[in-house]
């Protein structure tokens, strides 16, 4: 068996990043930047005002205050003001441009105005409330890189930019396709030996989350001829198949000689890891290949910790992994003494510690604790147990 940290290494070893596509702005949330967004313009555009007040040239004033300033002007946002009057002083509100010549605003609070006549006690200071131009990028400065996952502030500052137009990765397709004589559709007649199937629409969920488009092949029985032409056919047009069950080494687990059938040389097929140690990867010219367990948790388990690092990465997302949040065991705790436990778990605060409350039914067939939990904590294995407090990371399944 591989270790954890191999097997995911080698099937993230060497990903192509997919084509880049030009989409609208208004589509472009959540895709992964295929170049450098970079500033045609300063931002902000030109200097303006942080605050309602009034525009004043504090390198003018002569003497000590308090000083008595005309008014002379006004400057609101979306009208290009007149250049300021020596000695005089020109009312200004928030993100309105500031005339030439001043360098300073004053809020409104600390004037006493007097007719078409303002009052200072205190000199301003040359650039206070002012937002200059190029402050926060200049001309020609990389906004995002290439390889950012466009969030809602990354859409604002492309907004700001003016762009009306990204270039991005193509979204990855992700065909998934269920295997089992048991498995029947959900709302179908189950019959005295069957089970509705239930892997494809968590799969689906996890696998938009990270960016993909997905297909649902129907499913396919467990007969190796029938097996060979769905894994065949689903790898047309798709860039990662899921198989779902099947890939362990019991007399009706057929779809590891399938894949080979269908021209899909396997790269590893068991990892050290608990739930989801029969799990397979291959890759061809067609597309790669993850081979699932079939049971629910491992299946969704083993799909979020490699299979979602793998579709960001064919996005050329610059931050393929989950960010683990560091946390401590609620309680003492049993582990495998050689493999790793991704146990379902819930967050609880405890003034500034992350506790995990691990949840008692682990099994891999299991669906109340993974409907229950908030993610996975990573229970490294070794001998005798972990004690109550002990660290451990937590992945959630908001950031797998």
């Amino acid at each position: 068996m591989l270790s954890f940290d191999e097997a995911r290494l080698r099937l993230l070893s060497g990903v192509p990043r997919l084509s880049p596509e030009r989409v609208p702005l208004s589509e472009a949330a959540g895709r992964v930047l295929a170049e450098d967004l970079v500033a045609g313009d300063p931002l902000p555009r030109f200097d303006h005002s942080a605050m309602d007040g009034y525009a004043v040239s504090a390198a003018a004033l002569v003497g000590e205050p308090p000083f008595a300033l005309p008014l002379d002007g006004e400057s609101s946002a979306g009208k290009a003001p007149s250049p300021l009057v020596p000695g005089t002083a020109c009312r200004i509100f928030t993100g309105a441009p500031l005339p030439g010549g001043a360098d300073a605003v004053v809020m409104q609070e600390a004037v006493r105005r007097e007719g078409d006549t303002i009052h200072l006690d205190a000199r301003p200071a040359a650039g206070q409330h002012v937002r200059r131009a190029g402050e926060d990028l200049a001309r020609g400065a990389t906004a995002l890189p290439q390889g950012s996952r466009l969030s809602a502030g990354g859409m604002a500052l492309a907004s700001m930019l003016g762009r009306v137009e990204l270039l991005v990765t193509r979204r990855p397709c992700v065909t998934i396709l269920c295997t089992g004589d048991e498995l029947r559709r959900p709302g179908d007649d189950l019959g005295a030996a069957s089970i509705p199937e239930s892997n494809s629409s968590p799969l689906a969920v996890l696998a938009l989350q990270a960016g993909a488009i997905v297909r649902v092949a129907p499913i396919v029985r467990d007969e190796p001829d029938e097996l060979t032409r769905a894994i065949d056919g689903a790898l047309d047009g798709t860039d990662v198949l899921l198989t779902v069950g099947g890939v362990s080494v019991g007399d009706h687990d057929f779809v590891r000689p399938a894949l080979a059938r269908a021209g899909i040389p396997l790269d590893f097929w068991k990892v050290a890891i608990k739930p989801g140690k029969p799990l397979a990867f291959g890759a061809s010219s067609r597309a790669r290949v993850l081979g699932l367990p079939g049971n629910p948790s491992s299946a969704i388990v083993t799909f979020a910790m490699f299979g979602m690092p793998l579709l960001r990465l064919l996005q050329g997302d610059a931050h393929p992994h989950p960010m683990p949040c560091p946390a401590q065991l609620a309680a003492a705790r049993k582990r495998s003494p050689d493999r790793l436990e991704l146990a379902r778990g819930t967050l609880q605060r405890d003034g500034h510690r992350l506790l995990v409350h691990l949840h008692d039914n682990q099994s891999s067939g299991a669906a109340t604790s993974l409907a229950a939990s908030d993610g996975l904590a990573l229970v490294p294995g070794g001998p005798g147990p972990l004690e109550a407090g002990a660290p451990v990371d937590f992945v959630r399944w908001i950031d797998a």
